[in-house]
């Protein structure tokens, strides 16, 4: 009778030998590795921070410049609105510009001339009345730059009446524009023996000879007048 197969669980290690010796099972155990895990340190910070106040900075003038930007708009279309303070504007399509699109106009009932726009006021009144009635309608007494100029508006003119127009003399025969352009002695217009008293200290456009020129009156006398502003350009 045949004796029965035995079983047992079995485990086999390999040693090391070294030198014909078994090495001593508490030699073996593996040394214990520290792993240092890296901190960022004071010259990453600083970088860090630099950045982002750098980028603090270009967010804060890129800010600044659309504030500046809008506002330049908002001024703009300000003035803008002020000259178009009228009900109806007269056009012309403007071809000494590059621009396609543009346009140059005067209110109703203004004549154009060159750059500017003109009105003629029909009532009368002192000198500082009449510049007050133009700079309400966002212009001022005519100021006469050319010989060009006064024949234009004067064709306009009526020969029987008087217009005040944007010369003065403050003291002392000192003329001067009311929009501050210089007076030029070579580009004056006045009649025979004008100007003529040193109490007569604004001038009008008149025609009581053969050709129109300009008279030395009182500024408180009512005469017509002629307003002058800048063509509108759209």
């Amino acid at each position: 009778m045949a004796s029965p197969n035995i079983y047992t669980d079995l485990n086999f290690k390999t040693q090391p030998v070294s030198s014909g010796t078994i090495s001593d099972s508490s030699s073996a155990c593996p040394k214990k590795t520290t792993i240092h895990k890296s901190n960022p340190g004071f010259p990453t910070l600083l970088f860090t921070s630099l950045m982002f106040f750098l980028l603090l900075a270009v967010l804060s003038s890129v800010a600044l410049n659309i504030l500046f930007q809008m506002y330049s708009d908002l001024l703009e279309e300000k003035n803008i609105m002020k000259q178009l303070n009228h009900t109806k504007l007269d056009c012309l399509k403007d071809h000494s510009s590059e621009e396609d699109e543009v346009w140059s106009c005067c209110p109703k009932d203004w004549k154009p001339f060159s750059s500017h726009c003109y009105f003629i006021s029909t009532n009368s009144a002192s000198w500082n009345k009449s510049e007050e009635k133009c700079s309400s309608m966002g212009a001022h007494l005519m100021v006469i730059h050319s010989r060009e100029e006064q024949d234009f508006i004067t064709k306009i003119l009526r020969r029987d009446a008087a217009y005040f127009i944007g010369l003065s003399d403050p003291g002392h025969r000192q003329w001067q524009w009311v929009d501050q352009t210089p007076y030029n002695k070579s580009t004056t217009f006045w009649h025979p023996g004008e100007p003529s008293s040193d109490r007569e200290q604004c001038v009008i456009l008149t025609h009581p000879y053969s050709k129109w020129g300009w008279n030395d009156i009182p500024c408180s006398d009512k005469q017509k007048s002629v307003c002058q502003m800048k063509k509108i350009y759209l």
